[in-house]
């Protein structure tokens, strides 16, 4: 509210050698004097070596205090504002001819203190209520129920992998040259890269899969540039939409690329032309046109871009390369989604197995869960290191933290509940099934391709330390909310269950623990989440002048909040003291997590969308 009273915002125009003494205010459009001058002394943008993908947006400009003979010279680039007696100037555009530059100008040197104030706030009294003896969290902490801990689980699965043969020999590289090539460095996705990766990408657009026929994607690359003739002929250009085949008179969901042409006329030009832009036959002809477009343009030799001989790009280090290519080979979303689900699965089972059989009958197999148990938690720790090995290798690769899109995303949700489940399967096994159906989940849907893999350099804005704390808390927080709402519908299963006098108070026991564990997780769940908003909102003021905008993912994330932060106020609503209507309420409040970062993305869409990150 202070803000709005108080607060200004709007833009400022710089030309080169022109002097600014005002700003045009946002909403009204009126001229509002500056206490001092400004003057453009140039503009430039800033690229990743080598490419064309801009790195930063600097303006230069020298500014002058009235009554100051002196002028003082400053720059103002992405994340890089200036500030000067309460106006804050951010880079937000630049003219056609790259010669001016727009900056937008914020003056709320009251209301973003006291914003400001009331996070710090916030954050204290989360960090008091968590410490403090008197508090609901230490008394649940130490509660006796949450100190016994149960066995359960059980059986082994296995996976068998199969491969397609060769039906025909197919003209390409011999598997030493194609090896060789892999190491091969070029400027692909505006960064540098080996040759495998753009291999790998190639094929993985084409066919949706990393390898074809046996031949690695060197050898399928290789192949269309020495003997396009053959190649046009081999269908493996993957068609989904059934409706799209049936238009062309294909059955089977591959394509040859000749098969898309009548002589020199392309038949998805036609198809395209008739049909309305937003159907899904229309997505559909477009993304077959990106993948003929991306063979025609290896053809024409303009998709590969080598490095320059005269040292303006600088290479990779072998070491670089080793890890992209190790990377690029070992299949990390896929093994793990197989493992984690199948894992998941069938330790669920085995959790329901030994809460919903009598307790003598548990007894007497008390054996055969220590032996399987084991077996799970070995196997726990196994996918979280492997996960968190290609994870790692990714940041490595691209020298960030990936946290930039929806997929990088989604791994690290799978990271962290991988690393809750380490930390709590012990005291609380039913987290054990836990970590690996969610995990498992987490990374199906960003192997699914729904969410871009590549590695591409950040969008200059995205290019701050604040992006990485605050994606990383609310992450962090959605999957601590997953796990609340597994736990109640492990309450639900068995409250379910017709029990017997004597084995009644033994599940109100087990449900009484369930409950404890969640009303605990419910505490950091839904400070991460908390803390995740009100740091990206500093990101947001230090990158363009607001920190609430109210986009859609901002007010679902808001909603999220509100929804869980209701639940601890068990003293003056006592229904939440009912462990049915705790655990069905946190079931349906998962709902509002769900919805803040896939509908929001998908439906609704806004500058926080990932729909096409």
């Amino acid at each position: 509210m202070i803000t709005f009273v108080r607060g200004k915002k709007g833009y400022i125009h710089l030309r080169p050698g022109i002097t600014e003494c005002s700003f045009q205010e946002k909403e009204s459009k009126n001229h509002i004097n500056l206490p001092f001058t400004i003057r453009l002394d140039s503009f430039q943008i800033e690229y990743y070596p080598g490419t064309e993908a801009p790195a930063d947006y600097v303006t230069h400009f020298t500014y002058s205090l009235p009554g100051e003979q002196v002028s003082m010279q400053e720059s103002i680039s992405m994340n890089h504002i200036f500030t000067l007696q309460g106006y804050r100037f951010y880079q937000s555009s630049f003219d056609d001819d790259k010669q001016g530059s727009w900056l937008s100008v914020n003056y709320d040197p009251w209301g973003t203190g006291v914003t400001y104030i009331g996070y710090i706030l916030l954050g204290l009294s989360m960090i008091c209520l968590l410490f403090s003896r008197k508090g609901e969290f230490i008394q649940l902490l130490n509660h006796p129920l949450l100190k016994k801990g149960g066995l359960f689980v059980t059986f082994l699965f296995c996976i068998i992998g199969t491969m397609q043969g060769q039906k025909r020999v197919l003209p390409t590289l011999t598997r030493a040259q194609a090896d060789s090539l892999a190491y091969k460095q070029v400027i692909y996705n505006e960064r540098v890269a080996p040759f495998n990766t753009l291999a790998r990408d190639f094929v993985q657009k084409l066919t949706g899969n990393s390898t074809y026929k046996g031949l690695t994607p060197e050898q399928v690359l290789g192949g269309w540039l020495l003997h396009p003739e053959v190649w046009k002929d081999e269908p493996m250009i993957y068609i989904k939409s059934t409706e799209l085949r049936h238009l062309l008179g294909i059955k089977a969901p591959y394509v040859r690329l000749s098969e898309l042409f009548n002589g020199s006329v392309y038949r998805l030009q036609e198809y395209f032309q008739q049909e309305e832009k937003q159907s899904k036959l229309s997505k559909a002809i477009q993304e077959t046109d990106e993948k003929v477009g991306l063979i025609l343009m290896l053809t024409n030799g303009t998709i590969i871009r080598l490095l320059p001989d005269d040292g303006s790009v600088k290479p990779l280090s072998k070491m670089k390369i080793e890890a992209e290519i190790l990377y690029n080979r070992i299949p990390f979303s896929k093994i793990l989604f197989m493992i984690n689900l199948s894992l998941g699965l069938l330790s669920f089972l085995g959790l329901l197995y030994y809460y919903l059989k009598p307790p003598y009958f548990v007894t007497g197999k008390r054996r055969l869960l220590r032996i399987t148990n084991l077996f799970f938690s070995i196997a726990l720790y196994t996918t979280f290191l492997f996960h968190l090995s290609g994870y790692c290798l990714r940041w490595y690769i691209s020298g960030r933290i990936p946290l930039s899109n929806g997929y990088e995303t989604m791994q690290f949700m799978a990271l962290c509940i991988l690393l809750v489940s380490c930390l709590l399967h012990r005291k609380f096994p039913y987290t054990l099934p836990f970590g690996f159906l969610l995990s498992g989940f987490a990374l199906l849907v960003s192997y699914l391709g729904q969410m871009n893999p590549q590695i591409t350099p950040l969008m200059p804005v995205l290019v701050s330390p604040w992006l990485s704390i605050h994606v990383s808390l609310i992450m962090m927080s959605y999957a601590l909310f997953a796990f609340i709402m597994l736990n109640g519908i492990l309450v639900l299963c068995i409250l379910k269950k017709d029990t017997t006098i004597s084995e009644s108070a033994n599940n109100d026991e087990r449900v009484e623990q369930l409950t404890l564990l969640s009303r605990l997780l419910l505490y950091p769940a839904t400070f991460f989440l908390s803390a995740g908003i009100f740091l990206g909102a500093v990101w947001a003021n230090v990158s363009w002048g607001r920190y609430w905008a109210w986009d859609p993912k901002e007010v679902w994330a808001l909603i999220t909040f509100l929804v869980y932060g209701i639940a601890f106020h068990s003293h003056s609503l006592h229904i939440f003291r009912k462990p049915l209507f705790f655990h069905i309420y946190m079931i349906l409040a998962f709902l509002t997590v769900l919805m803040t970062y896939f509908g929001v993305n998908y439906i609704l869409g806004g500058m926080h969308s990932y729909a096409n990150s």
